[in-house]
């Protein structure tokens, strides 16, 4: 019930904070009698209301440059790719090369279950790795799934966040986008476990890891349905740095 009015919670402010940037964008119609124009992202943010936007920024100018690097990387190279991809490959297809990619990742949240001191998730994700490797045909498929072992997903950054460090500045990360100092420490921690003990290490074959690193990303990016300058809100870049923040504390607190 606890999870259920969180996620609720989360749903509701982030709604009202879509709502109110799409209307921080509208003019008024001139007339004798119309107000003044409404309030810009600053006034909102700095304003005596709730600071729903509000959110450590302190390398604001790189990060912006770095969005801006973003968008016509995803626009003109990564997408094609993703499209051909998709083109290429029929769904059932599709569908099996994420299954086995998620298999791979259970490393990853096997080490931070069990660094968070999460005996349970860690058993879940061991069940889960034996059988889809096995029954599931190297992870092809996801029988675990169908049985209730649900993939318990855990990485370096919410294992920080477990100890009780915060979320630090955000930091929008060059091709992989909104992050913040935490998560971004935990990615770096999160992919020097993998090439060093981790399956990397265990296949120790470049030209394998190098494809594998490759299609990942393609798949990646193949399951989120963003894309940059169609979210209709002129504060984009503002509203992308909320909801990651918000998404990033809620899975802190789940």
């Amino acid at each position: 019930m606890e999870s259920t009015t969180a996620r609720m919670t989360l749903v509701t402010t982030a709604l009202s904070a879509m709502f109110l940037m799409c209307g921080c964008s509208t003019l008024p119609e001139t007339g004798r009698d119309t107000l003044p124009p409404l309030r810009s992202y600053e006034d909102v943010v700095k304003g005596d209301g709730p600071h729903l936007l509000e959110v450590g920024d302190s390398i604001e100018g790189f990060n912006r440059g770095t969005y801006r690097f973003n968008y016509y990387f995803d626009e003109y190279l990564f997408i094609p790719v993703v499209r051909t991809y998709e083109f290429i490959l029929p769904d059932y297809v599709e569908d099996r090369v994420s299954n086995a990619i998620d298999n791979i990742n259970e490393f990853g949240n096997l080490t931070n279950n069990l660094f968070q001191l999460k005996f349970k998730g860690a058993g879940i994700t061991l069940s889960r790795f034996a059988v889809n490797s096995t029954i599931g045909v190297a992870g092809l498929w996801d029988p675990a799934g169908t049985w209730g072992l649900k993939r318990q997903a855990e990485d370096f950054g919410r294992t920080l966040g477990h100890y009780g460090v915060g979320n630090g500045s955000y930091i929008v990360l060059p091709i992989m986008g909104p992050s913040n100092a935490r998560d971004t420490t935990g990615l770096i921690a999160d992919t020097a476990a993998f090439s060093l003990a981790g399956p990397a290490a265990l296949v120790n074959n470049t030209a394998i890891t190098t494809a594998f690193s490759g299609t990942s990303a393609v798949d990646k990016r193949h399951r989120v349905p963003f894309r940059y300058h169609q979210t209709g809100s002129p504060f984009e870049y503002e509203l992308l740095r909320m909801l990651y923040t918000m998404k990033s504390d809620y899975d802190m607190a789940n």
